[in-house]
């Protein structure tokens, strides 16, 4: 019975597979750079990123050579961008360690930068067919509803479960079709809400299905609440010429959205008042008594972050020459125009897009 569902799983995937360019393939360095992609990314929105960087680094080599900031502003706006950097990290690894070639064995895929076992799995099944199952959130909610499991998923013996689970139904001699199968079934028909239940190839077998519990499914501890930081940046501008310049910071390794560009200000773990944080920034950039008023404030700006819950504020202040020379080895100037060309979080990318 239960080889017979890893071979329906695999002839309703077959039949029913959406086409899509990584799985047209058996190159490991394009199925490695759609799977990284597609970790916290839906394929619509994914989709676009993938062929716009495979354009550009159709190769582990070019991706290798390339900058950090042109690999940071190829991502931009998917956020979750250490998935980037240790991508890069990744095929320099590549270049020194196996000469350019992508390693074709489980444990040195698992041993790249970035790369978990869902990834190692998934990689060593759809391009070199290995006998390695894959679990991901759609494996999880698939598992736990045909089995009706009652532990919750997000903990060491709710995975070991839907581990030893998986693997009575797993097609140990066609990994590759079944992983892309029982992740396709969760992503079209065995959806967090709303499943489809009735079109389920699995449905006569499903648990959860039978005792009317879809819902149920999968059991989950519930995380705490993200933390809630306060942002406020300061876009200090100043005219030159007939050119408009602002400042830009680089932020730091050990920050959020860490090596991208945004610009200088404050960041806080409760509220403050408007004036406190303008004349603290003022005491922290212009040695000077500098009294030059906002002009605009823009905010509060809500942003989402997995772990972090962001109100962020803009802040526009004239500023002159003489103010510019007291920080200039501190923060890079760029004209309006070069700000396009500099990695920035999606945040700072829909601030600028709409007031710059």
């Amino acid at each position: 019975m239960t080889t017979k569902i890893g071979q329906d799983l695999i002839a309703w995937y077959k039949k029913n597979k959406r086409d899509l360019p990584w799985r047209n393939t058996n190159d490991p360095y394009l199925i490695w750079v759609s799977e990284i992609i597609l970790q916290q990314t839906r394929i619509d929105q994914g989709l676009s990123y993938y062929l716009r960087f495979v354009v550009r680094f159709p190769s582990i080599e070019d991706l290798a050579n390339a900058s950090e900031n042109e690999v940071l502003k190829y991502w931009q706006g998917l956020g979750y961008y250490s998935r980037a950097r240790n991508m890069h990290a990744s095929a320099k690894q590549i270049s020194e360690l196996y000469k350019g070639k992508f390693p074709d064995n489980y444990d040195q895929i698992k041993s790249l930068k970035g790369v978990g076992p869902y990834t190692a799995a998934a990689i060593a099944s759809i391009a070199f067919n290995l006998p390695h199952a894959v679990i991901d959130g759609n494996v999880n909610r698939v598992i736990s509803r045909l089995y009706g499991i009652e532990i919750a998923v997000n903990t060491n013996n709710g995975q070991k479960l839907v581990d030893e689970k998986l693997n009575t139904i797993f097609v140990r001699n066609d990994p590759a079709n079944f992983n892309q199968a029982i992740m396709e079934l969760g992503a079209m028909i065995c959806k967090p809400s709303s499943p489809e239940c009735n079109k389920c190839v699995l449905n006569v077998n499903c648990v959860a299905f039978q005792q009317n519990r879809v819902n149920d499914f999968p059991v989950k501890i519930k995380l705490k609440s993200p933390e809630l930081l306060y942002l406020f940046y300061f876009i200090l501008k100043y005219q030159n010429n007939s050119q408009q310049f602002v400042y830009l910071n680089k932020r730091g390794e050990n920050a959020i959205w860490k090596n991208l560009y945004d610009f200088p200000g404050l960041q806080f773990n409760s509220k403050k008042e408007m004036n406190e944080v303008v004349t603290e920034f003022k005491q922290k950039y212009f040695p000077n008594n500098f009294t030059q008023n906002p002009e605009k404030i823009t905010g509060p700006i809500k942003h989402q972050l997995t772990h972090k819950s962001i109100l962020a504020f803009f802040i526009e202040l004239k500023i002159d020459k003489l103010s510019v020379n007291n920080f200039d080895d501190k923060l890079i100037a760029v004209t309006v125009e070069e700000l396009q060309k500099y990695p920035v979080s999606k945040l700072i990318e829909n601030y600028i897009k709409a007031n710059l």
